[in-house]
């Protein structure tokens, strides 16, 4: 028997935890904690899950080729080598007859993290710029969003922070792991915590001041916030005068939001607001870390920049205790510079969905950006979360239903179960519908999988070697072992490009056959090899550098941080943050439906068939407070259905008492891989919040498109539990 036991990067979820594998002739056994003290509590139920994950029975193993009607989920098992020759030829096909434009392609950095931009670096040779991920809901649109205000996208110091503030967010032992960890530890040492959140949720609880605004009102609570301190004063002065641009014009703006108005809004008593907004300005470093809340909403663009600007007029920007700019890792050739985003031609930068419309995180901003960028990172092409050079998803869903600019006839999924990652469900179906081509590259036979025409096998964290650097956000480098063999016919997400490359003539740009390969060539410029790297760690943080900007400043057009956007400005947007209302509830919807949250057991979509993970969640509930229970007559553990304007999800009810009243939660992601064969997509249409949501152009951002998931009407009524329902 052959052991082996290695350092790996669970990618089940977003987090990337460090954590040890053992494998046994070549099968994952067991994923336990990490062997150092500081990094062993960052494990949740999800990577002890791993091997259960990486052996299902129902895994992916061989590639499928569709023999039946679209989403019918009937196949013929064919060679890879078979399959990649065919989706090359077809995918030629459709680039002579649309142009390089009429491919689109949708992935997941957390499922695929050996990609390494060779996604991109195919599709910017080709000249097709339509690359979407579900990053352009969570986390890589703040990344974009908050280089406009100062040109990187900061990381919280919580190791060092005496103020910690959660908009909505709430890490838990079992989600966001490492997050709720580092929160802990800066509790116990005496940090206070902030909390925003219509929920009493598990954070709020133990919370120093929790604020119950309604939901989807994040920006306003923001200016309210710069109210209280520009008025008392307590803004970094000395920071703002030398190194803000637009100080009086923010002033004026904040000047319209007094807190009578604010607390109108917010729905939060105004001594509670300035209660908040003191701790946090007069703190000895403060932070606001990345939240998956405020950036889906309809002032989605302004309630990022006012968490950006909040961090500066506070002077907590790349201080000790506060956020800190990382920059690109200079032992590490970066993703952005593998991407080769210089080869892509102007036009067809142009031609990428939502240049002209909704063009914050698309490539019309990151070439306003590209000579500041340079100038004080060192490249000019910055792709931090890989959120910085989208297409916009809603965008690119209406041209492949409608052809409208212009059609696209060719969609490739990876990781990413994009029938339901992003919103108006309904059209994203159409729109698959209307393809010539679609693969999928998966561990598992998903809604989306099943619409395809091919489906490849791909393989998981444990089978490859990796070195996660926190896609661009902070300059720490994390080692992932292989200790697992993958199926014999899979392949991972670097094997599938390079392949696809050859295939079009692109070998030369490509001259790394394996995956190892490129390890070896993004450490060549600090003179190492993967084996170098694995030898001398597990995990390597260079010495944080502060106040950067001192020798450099920032990567804005001005230099400075910029408090009123010129780039904003420039595009013919409000350069100030404001707050734009979301859709109001009425007689007939009468409450704020808020979703896109998920359940500890699962991560986005999946997980639904993992039998241990299932357990603890069998099937999906609508959170609902009490009060409004009572008045609807319903009761706990009977099935509703969820109704909006635009489509419906069944589900089970849980009354809470930590609901606020007027709003309902609706979890993320359902679909029932125990209904493959008696539901249409396996029940992709019965449970999912994608269906509620609008992306109609009214219910968006401005800047960037986001729709606003947190916080627009519905309504509930009885339902009967679906049939095919069960679990796994």
């Amino acid at each position: 028997m052959t052991t082996k036991t290695g350092y790996s990067i669970c990618s089940i979820c977003d987090i990337g935890c460090q954590v040890r594998t053992e494998s046994e002739d070549g099968r994952v056994t067991r994923v336990i904690a990490h062997d150092n003290p500081l990094l062993a509590k960052n494990i949740c139920f999800k990577g002890v899950a791993a091997p259960s994950i990486h052996n299902a029975p129902d895994r992916l193993r061989v590639p499928l080729k569709r023999v039946g009607e679209r989403g019918k989920n009937r196949w013929q098992e064919i060679s890879y080598e078979q399959a990649m020759d065919e989706i090359a030829e077809r995918l030629k096909k459709v680039v002579n007859e649309c142009g390089p434009e009429g491919m689109a392609v949708s992935t997941s950095g957390w499922n695929t993290q050996t990609t390494q931009a060779a996604d991109r670096r195919f599709m910017n040779l080709l000249g097709a710029p339509n690359w979407i991920s579900g990053v352009s809901l969570c986390a890589g649109n703040t990344a974009a969003i908050n280089r406009l205000t100062y040109g990187w996208f900061p990381m919280g110091d919580f190791q060092n922070t005496n103020c910690i503030v959660l908009f909505g967010h709430n890490p838990k032992k079992h989600s966001w792991t490492p997050i709720y960890n580092m929160i802990e530890a800066a509790r116990a040492r005496g940090a206070k915590v902030i909390v925003l959140d219509p929920r009493v949720s598990e954070q709020a609880e133990v919370a120093d001041v929790h604020l119950r605004l309604r939901s989807g009102t994040d920006a306003a609570m923001c200016l309210g916030w710069l109210k209280v301190i520009f008025d008392e004063g307590l803004h970094d002065k000395k920071f703002v005068a030398k190194w803000c641009t637009g100080f009086d014009e923010l002033k004026a703006r904040v000047d319209e939001y007094p807190l009578e108005r604010v607390s109108a809004i917010t729905g939060v008593d105004q001594a509670l607001i300035a209660e908040a907004a003191r701790l946090y300005a007069t703190a000895d470093g403060a932070i606001i870390p990345w939240t998956p809340i405020t950036d889906m909403q309809i002032s989605s663009t302004s309630a990022i920049r006012l968490h950006s600007i909040l961090r500066a007029v506070t002077g907590n920007l790349d201080v000790v205790g506060g956020e800190t700019l990382g920059g690109f890792n200079p032992d590490m050739i970066p993703e952005s510079e593998l991407a080769l985003h210089d080869v892509l031609s102007d036009d067809q930068k142009a031609k990428q969905l939502g240049y002209e419309k909704h063009p914050a995180y698309t490539y019309r901003v990151a070439e306003m950006l590209k000579a500041p960028t340079e100038k004080v990172w060192g490249y000019p092409y910055a792709d931090i979360v890989m959120g910085c050079h989208m297409a916009n998803p809603s965008e690119v869903f209406r041209a492949m239903a409608y052809e409208d600019p212009y059609p696209i006839k060719a969609f490739f999924a990876l990781g990413n179960n994009a029938l339901m990652s992003y919103p108006n469900q309904h059209q994203i179906h159409k729109a698959m519908l209307n393809q010539d081509l679609i693969v999928a590259h998966e561990l598992f036979m998903t809604p989306t999988a099943m619409m395809a025409d091919y489906v490849l096998p791909g393989d998981a964290f444990s089978e490859r070697n990796h070195i996660a650097d926190t896609w661009s956000w902070t300059t720490r480098l994390g080692l992932s072992q292989k200790v697992a063999e993958p199926p014999e016919q899979a392949s991972n997400s670097y094997q599938f490009w390079r392949d696809l490359a050859v295939r079009f003539g692109f070998e030369e740009w490509f001259p790394w056959s394996t995956h190892d390969e490129v390890l070896d060539y993004r450490l060549s410029r600090s003179g190492r090899s993967f084996s170098n790297f694995e030898a001398q760690g597990f995990m390597e943080i260079p010495p944080v550098r502060y106040r950067k900007y001192r020798k450099t400043g920032f990567a804005t057009p001005s230099g400075k941080v910029e408090l009123s956007s010129s780039v904003l400005g420039d595009l013919g947007f409000d350069p100030l943050p404001y707050f734009r209302p979301g859709p109001a509830t009425s007689e007939e919807f009468p409450y704020l439906v808020f979703n896109g949250v998920r359940e500890d057991p699962f991560f986005q979509t999946g997980q639904r068939n993992i039998k241990e993970l299932r357990d603890r969640c069998p099937v999906p509930r609508i959170y609902m407070h009490p009060d409004d229970a009572k008045r609807e007559a319903l009761t706990d553990g009977e099935w509703i259905e969820l109704q909006t304007a635009y489509g419906a999800v069944s589900a089970e009810l849980s009354v809470q008492p930590n609901m606020k009243t007027g709003h309902l939660r609706v979890p993320h992601g359902w679909w029932y891989p125990e209904a493959t064969d008696t539901e249409t997509l396996a029940g992709a249409f019965l449970s999912s919040d994608a269906v509620l949501c609008s992306d109609d152009d009214e219910l968006l951002d401005h800047e960037q498109g986001i729709p606003h998931f947190k916080g627009f009407p519905g309504r509930v009524v009885k339902a009967a539990k679906p049939d095919a329902i069960g679990a796994a």
